[in-house]
């Protein structure tokens, strides 16, 4: 038997700095019912939220038929298997399975949650009563954080300071718009789906009093489809089968190709990649999202209008 076990550790929320030890077998029913094996006191959290099931080795989660939804990674799921590192958005906390030193005992479940409402007890002293969200983009990705304010459906701005900057702006849980401190130009989507790459950074919720005023271009789509399709979109350019944003790029020489042969947005990446010749010079100022005008760049390289110094 291992001496490792897990635990869940809440990173963000009412409980946050708490953490619960998980049995080597078994199921733990989440909600906020009083009867339940882990009791969360909170109005995103249903009766009977989720259950963790522990078997041969294995950790999984089922979401309960909850109304709020159950997230993992930032993707609501009704059942996923976790593993170490993943994090669960259960109402307005998010918890982070992590391996710990195996307990000795058994899991005195009544203790565990004795320590959840103590470590609750210390967050809103430590917050003076404020329900404050704040925190390291390091401990907290942003999608989780999109997850957490859309299911709240808050209104205000997350605004997130470091070597990279930016705020992203909700109306009743639902974005819409994103600014780049460096590059306040951005289309909002694009700067949004910039901005869940981030890894690094502190951030907060200011919320907004009163109702927010229309933005400038204000982004249409639901949270979760902006969420998935940002993800999806960091996925295939962490592939590498795209020029990288810093590689120098240029016209081929000799160019064989006819440019009459290229359509209109086409010829306007050549002139772009003219101009300035950095890959990301060139996602700066193209229309459309970065993952489609890298894989346009990548296709002109291909077919031998363009060419990667």
């Amino acid at each position: 038997m291992s001496d490792r076990g897990f635990a869940l550790r809440f990173i963000s929320g009412k409980y946050q700095g708490g953490e619960y030890p998980l049995a080597e077998e078994g199921e733990l029913v989440i909600g906020r019912s009083s009867e339940l094996d882990m009791v969360l006191i909170e109005d995103m959290v249903s009766r009977k939220h989720a259950r963790i099931s522990l078997q041969q080795g294995e950790i999984s989660i089922s979401d309960l038929g909850s109304t709020n939804g159950t997230f993992v990674n930032g993707e609501k799921v009704k059942r996923a298997r976790l593993k170490e590192g993943d994090r669960i958005l259960i109402g307005t906390s998010i918890l982070k399975l992590v391996s710990v030193p195996r307990a000795a005992g058994a899991i005195d479940a009544k203790q565990a949650q004795q320590h959840l409402e103590k470590a609750a007890a210390a967050h809103e002293k430590r917050s003076g009563g404020r329900t404050a969200v704040q925190g390291r983009l390091e401990e907290v990705p942003l999608v989780d954080l999109l997850q957490l304010l859309s299911t709240s459906k808050k209104t205000g701005a997350i605004v997130i300071k470091g070597y990279r900057g930016g705020r992203v702006h909700l109306r009743t849980g639902k974005v819409v718009s994103a600014v780049i401190d460096a590059d306040p130009t951005l289309p909002p989507k694009k700067a949004l789906y910039r901005m869940v790459t981030w890894t690094q950074g502190g951030f907060e919720f200011v919320p907004q009093e009163g109702e927010l005023p229309p933005m400038p271009s204000e982004i249409t789509e639901g949270t979760e489809q902006l969420i998935m399709e940002a993800m999806h979109q960091a996925d295939e350019l962490a592939r590498g089968n795209v020029p990288a944003p810093t590689a120098a790029i240029g016209i081929a020489m000799p160019l064989n190709p006819k440019l009459r042969e290229l359509p209109p947005d086409e010829i306007d990446l050549v002139q772009l990649v003219h101009n300035y010749g950095v890959v990301q010079a060139v996602l700066d100022r193209a229309s459309g999202s970065d993952l489609e005008v890298a894989q346009k760049l990548g296709s002109l390289i291909q077919r031998g209008y363009l060419r990667q110094f």
